[in-house]
């Protein structure tokens, strides 16, 4: 992370003091136990995709106007939007080139096909935020895009650090994207939560997204409240009177309680994917992981 730029090393020692929980890098290391243990290639590995995770919030936080991250103030709250665009442009070639210099095509191949499916899911979202008219599956396919895709390479990086066949990737990946989306899901219900998550609430609504609850809410409401909620979507979502109101409709129609059943339905099918490696001393840490997941609260 040393650079011999000073402003840069001040932005990296703020970001190193800031980390979240690090569950990514944390599948990364699991996932190679499950299929025959760490190697040196699993440390770049999990590293890989925490510069490139890391990346990725930092120009998050500037394409969303954000000025909070993990609790604290957001790169581009202290020193503005052009040093954040550069700080993430600086991380992504951190990572890149840690796994160019020690020649980790494989894994590279993987994380990179998981940036290009984040950046079609983050535009697809913007679309159909325009029009208004996410359905729940293409909700799916956007949050398996922009969420599960990172957390799906996460595990087959550290399958495939450790060896593993092309088959049992295929399986880490399929792993690793319903694991992705309920931690997406789980997101969309901590939106509406009324602690502190570490970031503000009501934060979808001001950015037009149309999350699993609210997406159950317009499909069961009256088309007078459907109106409603969609005006307030598209005009006044920077109103806290406003975007309250949407809280009520969405905690009236059980929208949280939908997404809730939805995610706990997606780690059973994960689950059921790990059935192979039951008797494995690391299925206990895959769990662990997993209930860190759906239980967090931020």
């Amino acid at each position: 992370m040393k650079s011999s730029v000073p402003l840069l090393d001040t932005v990296m020692t703020y970001i190193v003091k800031r980390k979240g929980k690090q569950l990514r890098p944390l599948f990364v290391f699991a996932t190679a136990n499950l299929h025959g243990g760490i190697a040196e290639a699993t440390y770049r590995g999990a590293s890989l995709v925490e510069l490139l995770h890391t990346a990725t919030l930092v120009h998050d936080d500037v394409v969303d106007d954000s000025d909070e991250r993990r609790g604290m103030f957001s790169i581009n709250a202290i020193w503005k939007n052009k040093i954040a665009v550069l700080v993430g442009d600086y991380l992504l070639a951190k990572g890149l080139l840690l796994s160019i210099d020690n020649n980790d095509f494989g894994l590279l191949k993987i994380v990179s096909n998981a940036v290009r499916e984040m950046s079609e899911g983050e535009l697809l979202q913007i679309e159909k935020a325009r029009r208004m008219d996410i359905t729940e599956a293409i909700y799916y396919d956007i949050i398996r895009k922009k969420t599960a895709s990172l957390i799906a390479s996460c595990c087959a990086v550290g399958a495939a650090s450790a060896g593993a066949s092309e088959e049992e990737i295929k399986n880490m990946i399929s792993f690793g994207e319903k694991i992705g989306m309920a931690f997406q899901i789980k997101d969309d219900i901590l939106d509406y939560s009324e602690t502190d998550i570490g970031k503000p609430r009501g934060i979808d609504i001001k950015e037009r997204k149309m999350t699993l609850p609210l997406i159950y809410t317009l499909n069961n409401c009256t088309s007078s409240e459907k109106q409603e909620i969609i005006n307030t979507v598209k005009k006044y979502n920077t109103s806290t009177k406003h975007v309250k109101k949407v809280f009520d409709y969405v905690k009236h129609y059980n929208g949280i309680e939908y997404a809730t059943t939805k995610m706990e339905k997606l780690i059973d099918e994960a689950m059921q994917l790990m059935e192979p490696y039951k008797n494995h001393d690391s299925y206990n840490h895959i769990n662990i992981l997993v209930e860190m997941v759906i239980r967090r609260d931020r």
